[in-house]
């Protein structure tokens, strides 16, 4: 993927198995290609805007940990895993987890979409 400017969703996994939460938003990627690790990072805004209860959920999600898969609309459903940034006028930012899974050891291996 080159460059994609449209609807995707950010999906929260607590394991392999069970996705927690799925907020859709609108993205547009801003570099490299999906799969080269580091170089594919994308900008996003929820859509539509979370209302009080989603936006609880929301930060607790960040708060807990701010890594989600980012799933684009295509047949096969495969997802890139990414840490989440959100500024303070709720853009996200979106960097490629790099290859090999997870930056750190407390995270359990990413989930298989097409599992």
């Amino acid at each position: 993927m080159d460059r994609f400017v449209g609807r995707a969703h950010l999906e929260w996994w607590a394991n392999q198995t069970m996705c927690l939460e799925t907020y859709t938003i609108d993205i547009t990627t801003t570099t490299g290609t999906a799969g080269t690790a580091g170089a594919w990072q994308a900008t996003g805004r929820h859509t539509p805007v979370l209302d009080s209860t989603q936006r609880e959920g929301w930060d607790f999600l960040m708060e807990m940990d701010p890594y989600f898969s980012v799933v684009f609309p295509s047949k096969d459903s495969s997802g890139i895993f990414v840490r989440v940034l959100e500024a303070e006028d709720a853009t996200l930012t979106l960097m490629e987890v790099p290859e090999g899974g997870w930056p750190d050891e407390q995270h359990p291996d990413p989930p298989d979409p097409n599992a």
